[in-house]
């Protein structure tokens, strides 16, 4: 059982009072039952969480809330790093150590003697040290070290930019967009032929190629797609506030009158941006 962590020190630098404070909470003497009882697995998807509403924060141009959600954030690395020292894996300190150094490694064109001619060739110079880092963990494969954990478009997005550099990839957009019609088509004969489970594939493969298409436009799915969401969200909303005038819900309209509101809330956002 570790010992009691020493009482908080105020003066001290405010990582090190973070770090500190997640002592005392994981304590197993008086810390907090909750806190005590979590773990690697436990944690994650809290993690994840926080690292969506940075991104949140950043999408609605909130510094207050970013400065905000990025303590969030580093509190979820302080709490897996302090699980992993109550393990004698690693500490926080060591965690700082191993990024310095890899971003140290990783810019030479600034910490060292080493010249780049132009961007392309301090990306290529970038990907040439990943590989060289991936060897040395024993990924060789060109995706063995893409996380499986990503959200399903981003890492489709990863998967298709890492097979481009080996020359894995369509030559334009003209031929994604082929391919999208493709599988617009296939998914189009399995749900006509009410096979959920290649209808489920098929979609699969439409998605992917969606996200295809977003890397050749240099344009980041989730991104797109969240803004798609909150346009959805605004105009539904539009809907919702025209029907309360009249004393109704959405439930007590019909399809084709909440279809004509949603044309309005389009004309409306437009004139409101013109």
């Amino acid at each position: 059982m570790p010992p009691t962590p020493p009482l908080l020190n105020d003066s001290a630098h405010p990582l090190l009072v973070l770090i500190e404070i997640m002592a005392r909470l994981r304590d197993p003497l008086g810390g907090c039952p909750w806190d005590q009882e979590q773990t690697f697995a436990t944690v994650a998807p809290y993690t994840v969480e926080e690292a969506y509403e940075v991104a949140d924060a950043i999408e609605r141009g909130d510094l207050g809330d970013l400065k905000e959600e990025l303590g969030d954030l580093l509190l979820q690395v302080v709490f897996h790093a302090r699980m992993a020292e109550e393990q004698g894996a690693f500490d926080f300190g060591q965690v700082a150590a191993a990024i310095s150094d890899k971003m140290i490694r990783r810019h030479p064109h600034v910490f060292g003697d080493h010249a780049y001619d132009d961007q392309a060739a301090q990306i290529a110079g970038w990907e040439a040290l990943k590989a060289q880092e991936r060897k040395a963990k024993a990924k060789v494969g060109v995706l063995d070290d893409v996380p499986i954990g990503l959200p399903a478009l981003t890492r489709a997005v990863k998967l298709t930019k890492r097979a481009a550099r080996v020359g894995f990839d369509w030559p334009s957009t003209r031929e994604v967009l082929a391919k999208l019609q493709e599988e617009v088509a296939e998914l189009e004969v399995e749900i006509a032929a009410g096979d959920k489970a290649k209808a489920r594939e098929e979609l699969g493969d439409l998605l992917f190629v969606c996200a295809n298409l977003a890397r050749k436009l240099d344009v980041e799915p989730e991104d797109a797609l969240r803004a798609t969401n909150a346009k959805f969200s605004r105009r539904f909303a539009f809907i919702e506030a025209a029907l309360a005038r009249d004393g109704r819900t959405p439930d007590q309209s019909d399809l084709a009158e909440m279809d004509a509101l949603w044309d309005a809330a389009k004309v409306d956002e437009k004139a409101s941006s013109s």
